[in-house]
């Protein structure tokens, strides 16, 4: 019960309970309110793993919790762009299906193999940057299309498609490597 009352976890939760707001938002179109609100989760994110930090409030809870709560709301932004016609279905669809995958190649290594701490590579981290720049730039472009508004968001749906392949190939190759790894280390005499 302490874990779900620390501060990080509470941000974490919070950022959670704004994504239905978010998905109204644009829905409604009112992309000033979701631009706002897309922000604040963003600061929320910066803010709870600094805090966690600062207050020694690392937990277990907040390890997991944090990067599906991350996930959840860029995953459900993808989705609900690509429904309002301001995001294309390829881009839509690479972003969703990597997040998928990994999500339930993970559950699978999980549950078979006790494999967890999957931590994000260089190319997982370029992508989620990637994508919170291509996402912001969307929504702004909705009520402040400038012409370095419009150029940013074209390059940065680009470089989400092609970071979303690049890392979805290193991870596969990366957890080909550990499988490896563990069925060397567990065949009889090895």
């Amino acid at each position: 019960m302490n874990q779900l009352r620390a501060l990080p976890n509470l941000l974490t939760f919070l950022r959670l309970c704004m994504v239905p707001f978010l998905v109204l938002a644009i829905l409604d179109g009112h992309y000033r309110t979701a631009f706002l609100l897309f922000v604040i989760a963003g600061i929320s994110d910066g803010l709870d793993g600094l805090l966690a930090r600062l207050l020694r409030q690392r937990t277990t809870l907040g390890q997991y919790l944090d990067p599906v709560a991350d996930k959840l709301l860029l995953s459900t932004l993808f989705l609900v762009l690509n429904h309002v016609g301001l995001i294309s279905r390829r881009v839509t669809v690479l972003v969703f299906g990597r997040d998928l995958g990994i999500l339930v190649i993970g559950a699978i290594l999980f549950a078979a193999v006790g494999m967890r701490n999957f931590k994000p590579s260089f190319f997982g981290k370029a992508n989620t940057f990637a994508q919170v720049v291509a996402l912001v730039a969307v929504l702004l472009a909705q009520f402040a299309a400038t012409r370095t508004v419009i150029f940013v968001r074209e390059w940065a749906l680009f470089a989400t498609m092609a970071l979303t392949c690049l890392s979805g190939f290193d991870y596969a190759i990366r957890i080909a490597v550990r499988l490896s790894g563990t069925a060397t280390e567990s065949a009889p005499g090895a």
